[in-house]
């Protein structure tokens, strides 16, 4: 795995208001020798853009999002590309207790708090540095109470691109008291192209080492009751085709924590594998590796069909138009240690490997968290 012959260039993306004044917000590329170049922006620490050939050697950039500032600023931005936390997910009525304190976070999801709150981390100008080797650091500081949450966190996200088409992201956090931390990364993948709508997506093929789901209530929070996948649509443990499973799950697609194996296939000898995508007719094939307890599979149920989203170059992200598949904790584990017994274990380390984008989580008692993930782009 290298990563010395990466190139970097940065240029200014735009800007924002805020209460300290106007931030501007900046744009770094990634790129390698093999020609994958790989964008973000300072704001959310976010991926933007992440272009990879198909099997003809053709660029097409495979996640949704926006040309400018003004389209990540809409109301109707779902999270495209960015770092999400505190805590990634649902936490029940905006609640929970920590060490005998109650703790009330906002309630942006209906009666649920939803990634981090009205401004969580995917809100934010990250600061951000450069290095040499083809590295991107982002770093953000959030003060004690922020959003409801307790302690000052201080949190640290490193984008690599290798010259092996490994994307890894590496998040560590350092928090003054114990606090729930959830990081993870919301980039929507389209392997037939951004551009390509819910037919190509559908005509992806997924495959995920997962046993057990946890159900979850009309609000999406989990019941508290793993279930084993066995003759259900959430069984995809062998080869599935979207298209034959997508109408048959409840609430017209999946947006669902699955509880994954200990696979014996394993990136690196250490990570075990999490998910393999892929879509035959651009070649295009992603593996996710991972160390985390869940995997959140989302395929965009809930984008507007009315046409309202527009994203790059004018493109309408309609419903199923992207999947995100997001390595984390299980949701509203803050309130459910029962639903498992290593939710809150602390994994120090975790890495990631995959075609795509995705993150990872924990309680962070007085510590460094240190998670990592590693996206391969290749081609079947």
């Amino acid at each position: 795995m290298s990563f010395s012959s990466t190139h970097v260039t940065q240029e200014a993306f735009g800007e924002i208001r805020t209460s300290d004044g106007i931030q501007p917000v900046t744009q770094f590329t990634l790129t390698n020798p093999l020609g994958v170049k790989v964008q973000f922006i300072t704001y959310g620490a976010s991926v933007t853009n992440v272009f990879v050939p198909n099997k003809k050697g053709e660029l097409h950039d495979v996640v949704l999002g926006f040309d400018d500032m003004a389209g990540y600023l809409k109301h109707e931005n779902p999270y495209f590309g960015s770092t999400v936390g505190r805590v990634a997910n649902r936490i029940a009525k905006g609640h929970f207790n920590l060490n005998g304190i109650e703790f009330q976070l906002a309630k942006n999801n209906g009666d649920n708090h939803l990634h981090g709150g009205t401004v969580g981390f995917d809100k934010v100008v990250w600061q951000a540095y450069a290095h040499r080797d083809g590295r991107i650091t982002f770093t953000h500081s959030s003060p004690h109470l922020e959003e409801g949450y307790p302690g000052h966190l201080f949190t640290q996200v490193t984008y690599t691109l290798t010259d092996s088409n490994e994307l890894i992201i590496d998040y560590r956090a350092l928090t003054d008291r114990p606090t729930p931390v959830n990081l993870t990364n919301h980039s929507y993948f389209n392997l037939a192209g951004h551009n390509a709508g819910s037919q190509q997506l559908l005509n992806h093929h997924i495959q995920l080492c997962a046993n057990q789901y946890t159900p979850v209530d009309s609000g999406q929070i989990p019941t508290g009751r793993v279930a084993n996948v066995d003759g259900t649509v959430f069984d995809l443990r062998s080869e599935t085709l979207l298209k034959d499973v997508i109408a048959k799950i409840p609430g017209g697609g999946y947006d669902h924590n699955f509880v994954i194996n200990d696979s014996k296939n394993k990136f690196d000898n250490k990570l075990p594998l999490v998910a393999k995508i892929w879509h035959s007719e651009s070649g295009r094939i992603m593996e996710l590796f991972s160390d985390q307890p869940g995997c959140q599979i989302y395929t965009g149920n809930g984008f507007p069909a009315d046409g309202s989203l527009v994203g790059k170059g004018g493109t309408v992200y309609s419903t199923h138009a992207g999947l995100a598949i997001e390595a984390q904790n299980f949701p509203d584990a803050i309130n459910q240690l029962r639903v498992s017994s290593h939710i809150f274990q602390d994994p120090f380390f975790n890495q990631v490997k995959c075609i795509t984008v995705l993150s990872s989580t924990s309680l962070v008692p007085n510590s460094d968290q240190i998670i990592d993930v590693v996206i391969s782009l290749n081609l079947i």
